[in-house]
């Protein structure tokens, strides 16, 4: 009778502790807090980028992505976004663009796949984009078009975060 109580008592205790664990969690996201601007400031401080791509980071601006430059930038205006911004040589004849977006989670591959279908890396005059990256942490995306070096250094910075 002890042992079936005793028993008991555990089973129960057990399924509390269990049921805890299981309670109302808010989702975690595990992708870059903060300010896309200083997002994309954080990838140029710690992307292992060669010296003379960064001799001409002065001359790259850093701007919010608004309505007026989103088909431009991102080749569609049928994408919805919470936060965005472009980061691009203010005029230079490079082809470089690299773009943060802060989504709804739901709504990430979506998005990426309509990126995907709409990148242009030939939208310069007389230049091209070597390499096409689009990859995301948590609800945040990551969109270059760019040289190979510079593409795959500011990923990987962006996949440190």
């Amino acid at each position: 009778m002890k042992k079936t109580k005793l028993l008991t008592g555990l089973l129960i205790l057990l399924a509390g502790l269990l049921f805890i664990g299981w309670g109302d969690k808010k989702e975690s996201s595990d992708g870059p807090e903060g300010a896309l601007t200083d997002i994309m400031a954080s990838l140029y401080e710690n992307a292992e980028l060669d010296a003379e791509f960064r001799e001409g980071l002065p001359y790259f601006e850093t701007i919010e992505l608004t309505d007026e430059l989103k088909s431009s930038i991102l080749g569609t205006d049928e994408i919805t976004y919470m936060e965005g911004v472009v980061s691009m040589p203010k005029m230079s004849s490079v082809a470089f663009q690299c773009v943060l977006l802060r989504v709804e989670e739901s709504d990430v591959e979506t998005v990426k796949q309509a990126l995907k279908d709409s990148a242009d890396p030939d939208k310069w005059v007389c230049v091209s984009a070597e390499t096409t990256l689009i990859e995301s942490r948590g609800n945040v995306i990551f969109f270059i078009m760019s040289g190979k070096n510079e593409a795959y250094a500011l990923n990987e910075a962006f996949q440190k975060l």
